[in-house]
């Protein structure tokens, strides 16, 4: 402007500018208003740009609680703004909240865990800001597969039949995560709803992981499931009991037990505390057990196989309880018993029960009546190791029953009374056969005579004394009482003197009046 020169350093600064500027005036559309990034994400709406390419794929974080458990992006959309008048009613709707609390506190605490479990899965944020994409909030769920060949959301089935029908076309391996993904999206604080139906799909589980057994899927995917059950027990103990009594009952009605049933009791032993002296589940599971271990005998390997099982799982049950099950040690002993003998192999699983329970009740009085009949047969079925555990253990049994005992002193020979004679009876003489007793006699005479002796002096010794004393005293006496006469003498002399001097005088004085 005022003609001053420019530097090359001033126009290498001044080219920047001037790029930020068109690209600045470039930013507007054809009718020169600014143009907005991407307006459809804002609202939550599928972006019309190109997504961004991630440098590198999130790492799958392994996670030990079933509650636990990571959720895709995509699952969840992303939140709206809110209006003022929805504030105020939400504001609202926290005071009833709190009147409901005060109210009600095992509502509160249910209510807290709900919050835990969303927080958990959808973030911190995420309970009250996250709307829910489930079908039973009115939004229909999206089926699109991922790239992992599941689909982003399911439907919450609360049947058995629905359950297959959501799970019919995905990889076994893959259970898990689908029922991860269905409590997530179908979670009782996103909807009221869907306290009903995850009440049903929890049910629904507790019957797919008996048709897993029956189908023989891995052992893996099942304890998965189970735990996912054990979870869900702590919402909705009632339904959940519930199934499991209705698979106790079939299983009494039928008499037999397949791997589903067995499934079932292992659940049960898992979720359930065994230890209870009464429950609604346990209780009608361990009678189930024993009534198949009391009917069934083990004539057939697939007997003898789910009879193993069972008394490993009786075991199992009675860990804190220690209670007895007498139906588990007669089908141990009825398998021992067999004949032709089976081999040892064959025989490990029930000689492994055997140990197992023997240590179980080891501190049972009635231990030996227990398991003394398995000594012979464990000999005769060669199993030396568990013979010499048993016996170790019968021994220790038997020590601990010792009926109790006086203590054991020297024995005493009983005193005869008959008498004993001399002819040449000497009275100064000791005639006692025990010469220990006889000297002691002898000690004890010679002691009476020498404290006799010595009383005796000293009885003298005091009669001296006494005498002198007494002669002392005497002495005292009559120097004492001729002192006293003598004094006594003296003053009636003096008195007697006086007396006279008195009367001479009074006659003196008669006198001498009489003649004046």
């Amino acid at each position: 402007m005022r003609g001053e020169p420019v530097s090359d350093d001033e126009d290498e600064d001044a080219e920047p500018a001037g790029r930020e500027k068109e690209q600045s005036e470039g930013a507007r559309d054809a009718f020169g208003n600014d143009e907005v990034g991407d307006e459809a994400a804002e609202f939550g709406l599928a972006s019309s740009l190109p997504a961004p390419k991630r440098g590198k794929e999130k790492e799958k974080v392994q996670h030990d609680d079933e509650d636990d458990f990571d959720v895709d992006e995509d699952l969840i959309a992303s939140g709206s703004d809110v209006d003022a008048d929805e504030d105020s009613e939400l504001s609202d709707a926290s005071s009833d909240d709190d009147d409901a609390e005060q109210a009600d506190p095992a509502a509160t605490r249910d209510e807290e865990e709900d919050d835990e479990f969303v927080k958990g899965v959808f973030g911190p944020d995420a309970a009250g800001s996250q709307p829910a994409l489930t079908g039973a909030n009115g939004i229909q769920p999206s089926s699109k597969p991922t790239s992992g060949g599941l689909a982003f959301t399911y439907p919450c089935p609360r049947t058995h039949a629905e359950l297959l029908d959501v799970v019919k076309d995905i990889p076994i391996t893959q259970l898990p995560t689908v029922v991860q993904r269905i409590r997530a999206l179908h979670h009782p604080s996103l909807s009221a709803s869907n306290k009903e139906s995850m009440s049903d799909f929890s049910a629904a589980l507790v019957d797919h992981i008996s048709h897993l057994g029956n189908t023989g899927q891995p052992l893996a995917v099942v304890e998965q499931v189970i735990r996912h059950i054990h979870s869900l027990s702590r919402t909705y103990p009632t339904e959940i009991a519930g199934a499991f009594r209705k698979h106790l009952l079939a299983g009494h009605e039928q008499g037999e037990l397949k791997s589903g049933d067995l499934i079932i009791l292992t659940a049960i032993g898992s979720i359930y505390p065994t230890s209870d002296h009464f429950h609604q589940v346990v209780t009608p599971a361990i009678t189930l057990m024993g009534k198949w271990l009391g009917l069934n005998a083990p004539d057939s390997a697939e007997r003898r196989a789910t009879g193993a099982f069972i008394v490993a799982l009786c075991a199992k049950y009675q860990v804190l309880a220690k209670r007895y099950v007498p139906e588990a040690i007669r089908f141990v002993q009825r398998t021992l018993s067999l004949k032709p003998a089976l081999s040892t192999e064959e025989l490990r699983p029930h000689l492994d029960n055997l140990l197992s329970m023997a240590d179980l009740w080891k501190d049972k009085t009635a231990f030996p009546e227990i398991f003394a009949p398995f000594v012979p047969l464990l000999k005769s079925a060669g199993a030396k190791k568990e013979h010499q555990t048993l016996t170790i253990l019968l021994q220790q049994a038997y020590l601990r029953r010792r009926p109790l005992e006086l203590h054991h002193h020297r024995k005493q020979p009983i005193p005869t009374r008959i008498p004993k004679f001399e002819e040449t009876f000497n009275p100064d003489k000791h005639y006692d056969p025990d010469k220990e007793r006889s000297d002691a006699a002898k000690l004890q005479k010679e002691y009476k005579r020498e404290r006799k002796g010595a009383l005796r002096e000293l009885r003298k010794d005091a009669n001296f004394v006494a005498r002198e004393q007494l002669r002392e005293k005497r002495e005292k006496d009559a120097e004492y009482e001729r002192k006293h006469r003598r004094i006594i003498a003296e003053i009636q002399g003096e008195e007697g003197r006086e007396a006279k001097e008195y009367e001479r005088e009074k006659a003196q004085r008669k006198r001498a009046k009489g003649s004046g």
